[in-house]
């Protein structure tokens, strides 16, 4: 299929109809028309703005004949516009058509639409005011102007009214190219625009609907490429990251200065941020290849970093950290004596930016709020969806099923532990301390394995330590190598049909055992 023209190459541009509800640049882009002879036609707050502004332009109503209508509802749904945009300039009987009712073409539309999803964004929201924010004419000007590429320009980005009025200063016209390059980022935008309307409106569920019909019908994914990346996972794999920008996020997050992110870097910043959310106190993560090699919380973010290096400090050469407060300098000189690939924090103080300055390939990473609603895997043939795993432990959630209770400084160790455990690979055996993770043993097949890596990678004393395992033990065997190791204390989810044999082995062992009643898998 090609772009087969059906009239001249390219096009002049006697007549502009710019109707914008973002104005960033359309003054001075409007100049630059105005000083080219273009004759500008606009509507309400765009021509009020141009008028002040010291553009001449005319009123649609002055084009149409016709007023503008219900609170603005109305105003370039009309032949005297979409006949100028829409008839073919080589066709014979179009031109006739339009001289026959006095219309008069239109060569190139201005138009970006009411922010509908900025509009949805804001708390409370009323559901009128939703509706009204709807646009209506824009998304027909702009697919109109599409579908006539050859002949008209149409301008949805302020992003290129630069470019544009260059070109119509250096050549007098539009090249096809360029008509062609607009016409589908418009038709992307307006298939973005309709998409996030069907999908905000869906959300919308009634109140007899059931929670588990709140999953979308039609899955809709609407994220612009934010940059091309030097590679995939592997360098013979093509890789790019998109983002919603709306949605804040690592994917969304701000880079300070280093190398550019790679795949792998930005996968591990997920990583990380995800975990160290999960904490109120000051807290670090060390993250290798998505696990977590070092976790610590503590007063200070220097007292959390030294204290998660100190958990692995081999596996941290290289890692990436994630931390859930501002890095100050203290912190700042102390995580720059160690080799790591990227560093992701809510913010960096000035003084810790000096710090890092010297290490020019390091990245800093400034991750502005946002939440996963929702999670996503890809299969052949389709996309799995879940709600993101964000349980978080109530008291009363809590069922000690052992005849020794923890202590207070166990039952603190073992609430840590289940937190980090949450993001190790399944399946995933943590022990530690209160604040600090001691071992770490994931993404193994055997549930006994993953206890004896764990236990294999501390570099800290194991005695006296907790642990948590993010599914239940289904035989007592995984129990009995972690009470091998030194720990004293368990956490896990029960509900295995062997629960009573892995108490009565907790019981022989001295150790006390608390289930939590849900599994943390994550594969």
């Amino acid at each position: 299929m090609t772009t087969a023209q059906n009239s001249s190459s390219s096009c002049t541009i006697s007549r502009a109809l710019i109707s914008v509800t973002d104005k960033t640049g359309i003054v001075d882009f409007a100049k630059r028309l105005e000083a080219l002879g273009v004759q500008l036609v606009s509507t309400g707050g765009t021509a009020k703005l141009l008028r002040e502004s010291g553009v001449k332009v005319k009123d649609i109503s002055d084009l149409t004949g016709f007023p503008e209508m219900l609170d603005g509802r109305v105003k370039t749904l009309h032949p005297k516009v979409h006949g100028g945009i829409l008839h073919i300039r080589g066709n014979a009987e179009h031109k006739a058509a339009v001289a026959q009712h006095g219309i008069e073409p239109i060569d190139m539309v201005v138009v970006n639409l009411y922010s509908f999803e900025k509009t949805a964004a804001k708390p409370g929201v009323e559901f009128q005011e939703l509706i009204e924010n709807i646009d209506i004419g824009g998304p027909s000007m702009i697919r109109s102007a599409a579908k006539n590429f050859h002949d008209v320009a149409i301008v949805t980005s302020p992003g290129d009214y630069a470019v544009i009025a260059d070109e119509l200063e250096k050549t007098s016209a539009l090249s096809h190219e360029t008509k062609w390059k607009l016409a589908k980022k418009a038709f992307a935008m307006t298939a973005a625009y309709d998409s996030a309307i069907a999908s905000t409106l869906e959300s919308l569920n009634d109140e007899a609907q059931s929670a588990a019909q709140a999953l979308p019908n039609t899955l809709r994914l609407n994220l612009a490429k934010k940059m091309d990346l030097r590679y995939g996972e592997n360098p013979h794999q093509r890789a790019a990251l998109y983002a919603d920008p709306s949605a804040g996020g690592v994917a969304n997050g701000k880079p300070l200065q280093g190398k550019e992110l790679s795949y792998n870097n930005i996968v591990d910043l997920q990583a990380a941020w995800d975990l160290v959310q999960e904490f109120d106190a000051p807290a670090c993560v060390i993250i290798k290849h998505t696990n977590p090699a070092g976790t610590a919380t503590g007063a200070t973010v220097l007292d959390a970093y030294k204290k998660a290096l100190e958990a692995d400090p081999v596996s941290a050469f290289g890692g990436v950290i994630g931390i859930n407060r501002p890095v100050d300098a203290a912190a700042a000189e102390e995580i720059a004596k160690l080799f790591v690939e990227a560093i992701a924090a809510p913010k960096f103080e000035e003084a810790a930016l000096v710090k890092f300055a010297t290490k020019k390939n390091l990245r800093l990473v400034e991750i502005p709020p946002g939440k996963t609603g929702w999670t996503y895997k890809q299969v052949s043939g389709g996309m799995l969806l879940q709600d993101a795993d964000a349980h978080m432990l109530k008291p009363e959630d809590l069922k000690v099923v052992t005849k020794r209770q923890p202590t207070d400084a166990e039952m603190r160790a073992l609430l840590f532990a289940w937190k980090v455990c949450k993001h190790v690979k399944s399946n995933a055996i943590v022990y530690a301390r209160d604040g600090q993770t001691v071992g770490v043993g994931a993404g193994q097949m055997s549930r006994v394995d993953s206890a004896k890596i764990g236990a294999m990678k501390a570099v800290l004393p194991l005695a006296g330590t907790v642990v948590a395992s993010d599914a239940f033990f289904p035989f007592p065997d995984g129990l009995e190598e972690c009470a091998k190791a030194g720990a004293v204390a368990v956490i896990q989810p029960g509900g295995s049909v062997k629960d009573a044999d892995v108490i009565a082995a907790a019981d022989r062992l001295g150790m006390a055992m608390v289930f939590t009643g849900v599994r943390h898998f994550r594969h």
